[in-house]
């Protein structure tokens, strides 16, 4: 028996165009960007503007960004994860609005839901996937639209977050 072996074979992504910087995020809370960078290294973060914009909207984009550049048709797309702590709704899952969306038209899709090690699950459920032999192309999206749950007034998160796919 030949052993299968998983393997990334495409990679996609997106991030918004509106950029959160160290300087506005002064203005909101009680911090400044030497303290926000001495202790992150961050210096900004991008987030998704715009009414009825989800986790969904950033995946599909990903996706569309992944196909695009590597010329693959959805259709040959066989399992949609999405990898995120911010779903668009608890039913359905946003990996099957995404599957729809994106035409993988005969993809199965779920959603993983595990905070900051969603990603990680979502690629060693995916190599599983592969390597028990059930499917062959797996798209594997993380996304959050962590915007959506961040309060501007704690300075302990607020500084590091933002969102993409």
């Amino acid at each position: 028996m030949t052993k299968i072996s998983a393997v990334i074979t495409a990679v996609g992504k997106y991030v918004p165009d509106y950029i959160l910087t160290n300087q506005e995020l002064e203005t909101m809370v009680d911090t400044n960007d030497e303290w926000i960078t001495s202790r992150t290294g961050i210096k900004e973060r991008r987030i998704l503007k715009g009414e009825g914009k989800g986790s969904s909207y950033l995946a599909i984009k990903a996706a569309n960004n992944l196909l695009a550049k590597n010329n693959l048709d959805p259709k040959e797309i066989e399992l949609v994860i999405v990898a995120t702590a911010t779903p668009d709704m608890q039913a359905a899952s946003t990996a099957a609005y995404v599957a729809t969306k994106i035409g993988a038209t005969e993809a199965f899709s779920f959603d993983i839901e595990s905070a900051c090690s969603s990603f990680l699950y979502g690629m060693t459920t995916a190599a599983r996937y592969i390597e028990s032999g059930k499917y062959k192309k797996v798209l594997l999206i993380g996304a959050d639209k962590n915007s959506s749950m961040i309060d501007y007034t704690d300075r302990a998160t607020c500084i590091i977050l933002g969102d993409g796919a």
